[in-house]
């Protein structure tokens, strides 16, 4: 059943290529989604318009109509049991046919049975034909084992499989078997809210609240949780430009101690050290580096511009990373190819979500091994803050970091320290004085030309009386 939900997914998004999101924001995201419901909508309509002129060019009798998220069919049918009317007219019945791509398929195939009951005068009002009484949603208990089961069918009905989609299902799924260990069988207000108040940590608070309004909205369920407030970001120092080149040389100093290097590690250092380097010289976030790289490219004599290829499965999508300071290239050895040959083999066959993680999870653990001052993701805030204060046009550093001008100048600046700040206005002071003292040596020089020219004028004049 799974399978058969992935190939249907794969045919509504045979044309649609999903925006990325531009920053990771929510504002972000939500335009991402935005996007892949408009694509879905437009194709439905497209499918259920043929639908529609495949059922009048077969003479079916029987048509159908969208209404309130449910398609139903519409015939012109013998009045109902508990109806006053004598005489056929145009009705419509409701069979619960969700309004999805597949639910046109479900409908096609009802609407030509239908109208096979009408041609042969067979057709008689039953218990698959009539009304229902609607049921509350709150009035039928919904188990939580019965929604991990549908889950990543519903998922994935309105979204693209990537492996970014995967994992996320793959973590909401997680977040639901939390909940159905914890005890909460039935998916509702009551059992959730004692779970809930029971968490302590706020990051897991999160993820609950989130993947219980994912399911109510999904299953239409009358279910909230209060998301808990983010706390605050640490303030932290972000690395000076001599602190990363300092540090740097950390890792070879890890691989000469003779007590650490053994099978394991003897050549683990020198990998680490290219990644620490290839992070502090492009701004990469970590997961960037490990996301079907093209080193190819990397070692390419076209590549005259030492970029790096961010890869179209990352977070926001594919670009071309320039590196800032170029001559750290050299300085780190980051072309070197036997240490590149180490890192072809370590990121050899890893292309899941999960595999890339794992490798973020090692460099993270390097740092604290080392006792590296400030983490992985601090090399990339450093790069923004470093951009700016060579006065790199915020758009440019922006694009290079793979994220909007909003969020560089939102949330990476908050980085900027004091000292930073008084970086960047004493060398707009400094440049400020240079211009002062250079527009007043113009002033000058301007002044000493006029007056060399009223001495020559003088002395073509004098030269001429000498002569008469």
């Amino acid at each position: 059943m799974k399978e058969a939900a992935s190939n249907n997914t794969g045919v509504h998004f045979n044309d649609f290529n999903p925006q990325k999101t531009n920053d990771g924001s929510y504002m972000g995201t939500m335009r991402k989604k935005t996007e892949e419901k408009k694509c879905l909508d437009e194709l439905f309509k497209t499918k259920a318009d043929e639908l529609k002129a495949l059922l009048k060019s077969s003479k079916c009798k029987v048509g159908i109509r969208v209404l309130e998220n449910t398609i139903q069919l519409q015939a012109t049918l013998p009045p109902k049991p508990d109806s006053r009317k004598t005489t056929p007219y145009q009705q419509l019945i409701g069979l619960n046919i969700p309004a999805t791509l597949d639910g046109l398929e479900t409908a096609r195939e009802e609407a030509f049975e239908l109208g096979r009951l009408i041609a042969r005068k067979i057709f008689v009002w039953n218990d698959k034909y009539l009304p229902k009484k609607t049921v509350k949603a709150n009035d039928k208990p919904v188990f939580t084992s019965e929604i991990i089961e549908r889950f990543e069918t519903e998922y994935f009905k309105t979204r693209k499989q990537s492996e970014i989609s995967k994992h996320s299902c793959a973590k909401y799924l997680t977040a639901l078997n939390r909940i159905l260990n914890a005890g909460c069988n039935v998916f509702s207000q009551g059992s959730l809210d004692e779970f809930y108040d029971g968490l302590t940590n706020t990051h897991t608070k999160e993820e609950i609240s989130v993947i219980v309004k994912i399911v109510s909205t999904m299953f239409k369920l009358d279910v909230r949780l209060t998301r808990p407030k983010r706390e605050k970001p640490k303030s932290r120092p972000i690395p000076t430009d001599e602190e990363i080149k300092s540090e740097y040389w950390r890792f070879r100093d890890y691989g000469e101690n003779k007590r650490h290097v053994n099978g394991r590690h003897v050549d683990a250092w020198q990998l680490n050290q290219w990644i620490y380097g290839m992070l502090a010289t492009f701004g990469l976030r970590p997961r960037e580096l490990f996301m079907n790289p093209d080193i190819k490219w990397w070692l390419s004599p076209e590549n005259t511009d030492n970029t790096w290829k961010v890869d179209e499965d990352t977070k926001t999508g594919s670009r071309l990373a320039l590196p800032l300071h170029p001559e750290w290239i050299m300085l780190f050895s980051l072309k070197d190819k036997s240490t590149l040959e180490l890192y072809r083999e370590y990121i050899a066959g890893k292309t899941t979500f999960r595999n890339v993680n794992v490798c973020v999870s090692n460099i993270n653990k390097w740092f604290r091994k080392l006792d590296i001052p400030f983490q992985p993701y601090d090399l990339r805030h450093a790069w923004a803050i470093r951009a700016h204060l060579l006065g790199i046009p915020i758009k440019a550093a922006a694009d290079n970091l793979g994220h909007s001008v909003e969020i560089h100048t939102k949330t990476y600046q908050r980085w900027f320290s004091f000292d930073n700040r008084k970086k960047a206005i004493n060398e707009a002071l400094d440049k400020q004085t240079d211009s002062d003292t250079l527009k007043e040596e113009i002033f000058q020089l301007k002044l000493e030309n006029e007056r060399l020219k009223i001495e020559l004028e003088r002395y073509k004049l004098n030269s001429a009386y000498s002569i008469e």
